[in-house]
């Protein structure tokens, strides 16, 4: 599979081995933060300043290798972007796995698990070519909507999020004990079945 402009290719296979894929790296410095809020029913976002910037790596929060001893992955996917032999980019794509909360045990369901891109491929299209790949993906296995989580304090993610159609369906203040400052969010996007013309 290759990507719109070519600069790069996509990959798509099972999880089966993650080494090389945690070796992209996920953490980003933040200086803001989303306060979340309401208006007329829906979420709204306001960026703050933080009062000190500080660094995140969910790595180090769960590292990548840790996930098929803890879920069963034989019906999650990993898509994964490479220039040329070099890995510039992946995401894991979780489907039909009981026990998974996040699926709420729903065959309509996905989740992307996780997304990554190399600080080097950054604005070159890479994310959102892993995005379109999840979606695709998705829709094959018969999902009608995927499902994303992060945090209020991942400003990045969240544009991007909202920038691929995810609107924000959730949020969640102390939902991480160890992390009291940080809000989850829950992303969704209707994923539409394309019918041949």
């Amino acid at each position: 599979m290759n990507s719109p402009d070519a600069a790069f290719r996509l990959e798509v296979n099972a999880v089966d081995t993650l080494r090389t894929y945690a070796a992209i790296p996920s953490r980003y410095r933040t200086q803001t933060a989303f306060e979340v809020g309401t208006e007329e029913g829906a979420f709204t976002l306001q960026e703050r300043a933080l009062p000190a910037p500080f660094d995140k790596d969910y790595d180090e929060l769960e590292s990548p290798l840790q996930w098929p001893r803890l879920f069963d992955v034989s019906r999650w996917a990993m898509v994964s972007a490479f220039a040329g032999t070099r890995l510039v980019g992946g995401a894991i794509v979780a489907h039909d796995t009981p026990g998974l909360d996040m699926l709420e045990g729903r065959r309509d369901l996905a989740v992307l698990w996780d997304i990554r891109v190399h600080p080097d491929a950054h604005g070159q299209g890479v994310g959102t070519a892993l995005f379109c790949a999840v979606k695709h993906w998705s829709i094959q296995r018969g999902a009608e909507t995927l499902r994303i989580e992060t945090q209020n304090v991942n400003v990045a993610a969240c544009r991007f999020y909202r920038a691929m159609g995810c609107r924000l369906v959730a949020a969640e203040a102390g939902a991480y004990p160890a992390l009291p400052g940080e809000t989850k969010l829950l992303w969704e996007v209707a994923l539409e079945r394309q019918v041949p013309k």
